[in-house]
């Protein structure tokens, strides 16, 4: 039987999500790869126990991780029966809604009845009474958002879940929706949106600044540009990279020569600062507080280590900041 990590929290830094009473963890697991019917099931189980044994207590999960649609929470939900479950308490587990799950009119989107299902499915996959955070997964431009967020309300008061995300919302659509939340006294905490060096757009649209001044929590997927911002590219691109793999999320001509220079400097100035660039670029996003974690993805427990190791240098100069935006900037 797993026995846990007895110094699991002693590294590992927790931010408050929002003004919620919840803590996450800087680092959370995302399991949207390599948690699918078509990875190992020892390696995934590895790889949630190296997380929880080095303190990253969040797992993210949505209802269509896979492949297969739902074959994630499948294989979480194992994993949890295997051990893990046994730290439930512990552990925060999220989930979502929003894409597309089962054929016809019912299984996309932000209607009630496809969102109330929807996680009425997840927690039966995960063998779950309840998850911790609920998300939209994205907006609905024709359900009313009314109904959405009536519909997330009520999860919650039904016990379900303890918590209301949104995720892919925009400032405008965040603020829409909050106003309907804290009208209904709604627990809504946290807004999930891509963020990196190289996609900066919650900065530009405004998101970033608003849910930092109004008590509203902000975690981050893809900091890493689906490995665009490590090392990997640095002299061409692998044969066993996800480009030739899987090419649906990360296509060929993302890996160009203006690309590749930005890399390698970036990489310099992380070698100066002690770290992998894999480790700046989640230490960059974490900078200034506003962001309450940073979702990472892995295939292999040793990335996992790797990434949690930017924890010992978090802190930039504003030398650096300034070296950093240069090359941003091109």
């Amino acid at each position: 039987m797993y026995e846990a990590n007895e110094k699991r929290y002693d590294t590992m830094q927790y931010n408050r999500c929002g003004r919620s009473g919840l803590k996450l963890p800087a680092v959370s697991l995302g399991l949207w790869h390599n948690f699918g019917s078509n990875a190992g099931f020892d390696n995934m189980q590895a790889m949630c126990y190296t997380a929880f044994d080095n303190g990253i207590t969040h797992f993210d999960l949505a209802n269509n991780y896979g492949p297969v649609y739902g074959a994630a929470e499948e294989n979480f939900g194992r994993i949890l029966k295997k051990g893990l479950g046994q730290y439930r308490d512990e552990i925060v587990v999220s989930t979502k809604a929003g894409y597309d799950m089962w054929p016809g009119p019912y299984g996309d989107w932000g209607s009630k009845k496809y969102l109330v299902a929807s996680l009425d499915q997840s927690l039966k996959r995960m063998g779950l009474e309840y998850v911790d955070i609920f998300y939209h997964h994205r907006p609905d431009p024709e359900t009313p958002i009314e109904e959405t967020a009536r519909a997330l309300d009520g999860i919650v008061r039904s016990g379900k879940a303890l918590y209301v995300g949104i995720s892919n919302y925009n400032k405008e659509q965040t603020i829409a929706i909050a106003a309907l939340f804290q009208e209904m006294g709604t627990p809504f905490i946290i807004n999930q949106r891509k963020y990196s060096m190289f996609d900066r757009t919650i900065e530009k649209d405004g998101l970033k600044n608003y849910a930092a001044s109004h008590g509203i929590g902000v975690i981050t997927f893809c900091p890493l540009e689906q490995g665009i911002l490590t090392d990997r590219y640095i002299d061409g691109i692998p044969e066993d990279s996800r480009i030739r793999t899987d090419g649906r999320f990360l296509k060929e001509d993302a890996v160009n020569e203006e690309t590749i220079w930005k890399v390698r400097n970036l990489s310099a100035i992380a070698k100066d600062r002690g770290q992998s660039l894999a480790q700046m670029a989640l230490a960059w996003i974490l900078r200034d507080g506003d962001i309450t974690s940073v979702l990472i993805g892995a295939s292999r427990p040793a990335q996992i280590l790797d990434n949690i190791g930017m924890l010992s240098n978090l802190t930039f100069t504003e030398e650096e900041r300034k070296r950093i935006d240069a090359v941003l900037r091109g």
